[in-house]
């Protein structure tokens, strides 16, 4: 069969409308093609965004797997001339020096204690120790205060009034109620550290012969939450807006019973916290039942001083004297983004290379200059990393790229967040990224995936309380648990509603030591 090489005459107008169709429709494949190509990698590719490569993930079910070495023994005895040495044990395995050791001591039977030859007493020539870690789930008990009322008999008898003198007694932290502080403080760790549901709880007592509901246990956080946590909550809120710079940043929440709202309607976690310029780090969550820009403003009223912020449009509107530090990893993500849209042999020569080569070599000087004072971390930047963003916009600005494209929107993003991303060389003690805000508030993101919802406004509130407070104490290398126990069991007997000043001794870094992480708690 001939091929058909006959010429077909058609009006240029026909011609040039079948040519711009062309090159539409082309544009729409390559969209496509982005698309499933960066559908395959979020679902089958490595989410990290780190620019090494070859990490193991691990996941709920690999994870011993993963984290085994074969070739790794436990420290065991080894006999030297008649005495005995420990070999060292892993730099991670690590125990408290005051964790209770109990003794267990193995003797022969009296009869035994003879010598086979002569008939003679053994003596005790040496030991040998084997130490074990012991863990013993938790126990409940009953803790019953009983409290003696004095009286005189002889007024009984001879006076119309009687004096009557009690024994001192701490206050509950829930007056008429059997919760006791560490019980409370048990289970706000197991929700908001831990992300154990309450109806898991519920089960776990269950099993244990502890038949405790969870509308028991809501009501008990709910209460001990807004009578002693919400007021050190409301303090840190003070001194948090005192601090130069913050960061900022907010996820989704769903409540069910949010007045004239669907349940299946958003809702929104907000998070504010301190920067890496101070030792006294605090961790602040906020419900709100929407994104709207006027939250942040609301929460941060009367605030001065730098925001870490992603590039939601939201926080651009805040009121002047609140400066708006971007992000350079959002940035980093869209080229990251174009990368992954791309077929794997077209990604080494690409344009969207180079802009990840600009995000990565400032993300590498800061690993440099992480360990500078504040002053020389500024002079180093104006050196190193304002020449390379200098660079990166000029080239930027040259770019001619569809904008419907990732690498369009790389470009785009980018250039419109210029004013924001350049910022953060304005000052020595800001950060090029607002990582710090998006891992505090990852704890709630993993809550959420167990809890999936609040049930009332009041009960999302009280959570973002008791997140604050937990991962507050967190930061500050305390032991949730411990902090949380000193508190209910303090914070009733030292009004501190009449008397602010008490507020000193239970904010986390006012706190006894035996709060602190690695410490065994002795209340």
């Amino acid at each position: 069969m001939k091929n058909d090489t006959s010429t077909v005459t058609i009006p240029k107008e026909e011609y040039t409308a079948m040519k711009e169709q062309i090159s539409e429709l082309s544009q729409k494949v390559e969209w496509f093609m982005e698309q499933i190509r960066l559908s395959q990698h979020r679902r089958f590719g490595s989410s990290s965004e780190k620019t090494i490569q070859g990490a193991e993930q691990l996941n709920l079910f690999n994870e011993t797997e993963v984290t085994a070495d074969v070739n790794f023994s436990e420290p065991e005895l080894v006999e030297i001339e008649n005495h005995y040495r420990k070999r060292k044990r892993a730099a991670s395995d690590r125990f408290p020096d005051d964790l209770p050791v109990e003794i267990i001591e193995h003797d022969l039977p009296d009869e035994e204690k003879i010598c086979e030859e002569c008939s003679c007493s053994l003596h005790v020539m040496g030991k040998e120790t084997r130490r074990e870690l012991v863990f013993v789930p938790a126990q409940a008990k009953i803790r019953e205060h009983v409290r003696k009322v004095y009286s005189c008999r002889n007024c009984e008898t001879d006076e119309c009034g009687v004096p009557i003198r009690k024994a001192p007694i701490d206050e509950p932290v829930i007056k008429g109620s059997f919760a006791a502080p560490e019980a409370i403080a048990h289970i706000i760790t197991q929700k908001f550290v831990m992300a154990s549901p309450l109806y898991r709880l519920e089960q776990e007592f269950k099993r244990n012969g502890i038949h405790l509901s969870r509308q028991t246990m809501s009501n008990w956080l709910l209460r001990s939450t807004e009578d002693w946590l919400e007021p050190i909550y409301n303090a840190l809120h003070e001194i948090l807006l005192m601090r130069d710079v913050i960061h900022a940043d907010e996820t989704t929440l769903q409540v069910l019973r949010e007045p004239g709202k669907v349940a299946q309607s958003k809702s929104y976690m907000w998070l504010y916290r301190t920067s890496g310029d101070t030792q006294s780090p605090i961790v602040l969550y906020e419900y709100q039942p929407d994104r709207r820009a006027k939250r942040p403003e609301e929460f941060l009223n009367g605030y001065k001083g730098y925001i870490h912020a992603d590039g939601y449009d939201g926080y651009h509107s805040l009121s002047e004297g609140m400066v708006v530090v971007g992000c350079w990893t959002h940035a980093r993500r869209k080229w990251e983004e174009a990368l992954k849209c791309l077929p794997p042999g077209d990604r080494k020569n690409a344009s969207a290379q180079r802009g990840k080569r600009y995000c990565d070599k400032l993300f590498d000087i800061e690993r440099k200059l992480e360990d500078l004072k504040p002053e020389e971390r500024f002079i180093k930047r104006q050196e190193l990393a304002k020449p390379i963003v200098d660079e990166m916009f000029a080239w930027l600005k040259s770019v001619n790229t569809p904008p419907k494209t990732h690498y369009g929107r790389a470009v785009n993003y980018t250039l419109g967040q210029r004013k924001y991303l350049e910022r953060y060389l304005l000052d020595g003690r800001l950060e090029i990224s607002n990582n710090r805000a998006e891992r505090s508030i990852k704890p709630f993101v993993i809550g959420r995936k167990n809890f999936l919802f609040a049930n009332t406004p009041r009960g999302a509130k009280a959570s973002a309380i008791m997140y604050s407070m937990v991962e507050t104490a967190k930061e500050n290398g305390l032991n949730p648990y411990a902090y949380l126990t000193y508190i209910f069991k303090n914070a009733p007997n030292w009004d501190i509603k009449n008397n602010l000043n008490m507020y000193e001794f239970l904010l986390p870094w006012g706190v006894p030591d035996y709060c602190k992480a690695g410490h065994q708690a002795h209340f």
